[in-house]
């Protein structure tokens, strides 16, 4: 979780110019039909309008999981169309993916800044080009060679649309003006939302674009306090409430204002559920949780899905 920098108005006029790769309409087709599942589990969000009203918290709620860096299991990559497309096969699901920049200005899927440890190739993301990058293949968390290759943003957003919601990490090479311009080229405000590490970072966000949904760190009364202060309305906002499990007053909190909260499970809570059972993960959404973001979106979802509401207002968003 880092803060984001201002990029001199040179730096931004000439990522502008080389601005992410335009897609015809064959390649955006063939972008929709890269990946082929048989799934029950979409999320459908038609406009902002819809986002909204999916994201804001009723008593009916309906608990999810976010698939961090998408989901990766043995053979499925994180960052990877065909991972998130696996983990939509099980369970209606959030994608957490990670946006670089190449040399020449493309955003693709990569969360370290080397391609060292999840593709074939070497070195910096920023000292390669994208076309460098698509000779490369991706690796499995085991160090396994797969067939997938780097995606675009691009082509994330298109596959996920009417398919699954996106929550958008921003590396810091990554000027938020491209990030924003793709969505928005792409038609994709309803089922995007850009994730923040800092309350200025949330202020920058929205000035930009108001009309998105943002991820804000919440984790205290005295940061609810401080969030207020931003002028951010609520209704704009998921409650990103830390690693730890927060209070059950808390999160009350949190509900009482109309916001989703979504707890990190990842890593240690992650690592306590195998030890004690995925039962946990039941626990932490009877406590609060509207959202596990998690390692484990297959097993999590499986323990949390008894735990949805057999009639919900939120119903009308998800593929029968």
């Amino acid at each position: 979780m880092k803060n984001k920098f201002l990029w001199i108005p040179l730096l931004l006029v000439f990522f502008g110019s080389c601005s992410q790769k335009p897609a015809d309409q064959k390649e955006l087709v063939a972008a929709e039909s890269k990946v082929e599942e048989v799934s029950n589990n979409y999320i459908q969000l038609g406009s902002i309008e819809e986002a909204r009203d999916f994201y804001t918290w009723t008593s009916d709620r309906i608990p999810m999981v976010s698939a961090h860096r998408g989901g990766p299991y043995s053979g499925f990559p994180e960052n990877a169309i065909e991972t998130f497309a696996n983990v939509v096969k099980y369970t209606p699901t959030i994608i957490e993916l990670d946006v670089a920049m190449t040399k020449d200005g493309i955003l693709v899927l990569m969360h370290d800044d080397k391609l060292d440890r999840t593709t074939t190739g070497k070195g910096l993301v920023s000292n390669a080009t994208y076309e460098e990058i698509q000779a490369l293949f991706l690796k499995d968390e085991d160090g396994n060679v797969t067939d997938f290759k780097v995606p675009t943003f691009e082509e994330a957003l298109i596959w996920s649309k009417g398919k699954a919601l996106l929550t958008v990490d921003i590396k810091q090479s990554v000027p938020y003006e491209r990030i924003v311009e793709v969505v928005r080229n792409t038609g994709s405000e309803a089922h995007a939302a850009l994730i923040t590490y800092s309350f200025a970072a949330a202020k920058k966000l929205h000035f930009m674009a108001p009309e998105l949904m943002l991820s804000v760190t919440i984790r205290n009364e005295e940061e609810i306090q401080r969030f207020e202060e931003t002028g951010i309305p609520w209704t704009r906002v998921i409650a990103f409430t830390g690693v730890a499990e927060r209070p059950q007053e808390f999160n009350k909190a949190l509900h009482e204002k109309g916001v989703f909260t979504i707890l990190g499970v990842l890593g240690n809570l992650d690592g306590r559920a195998i030890a004690r059972g995925d039962q946990l993960y039941a626990s932490f959404v009877q406590k609060g949780a509207d959202i596990l973001a998690t390692d484990r979106p297959i097993e999590a979802a499986a323990a949390i899905k008894t735990l949805a509401p057999s009639k919900s207002s939120k119903s009308k968003y998800f593929k029968k």
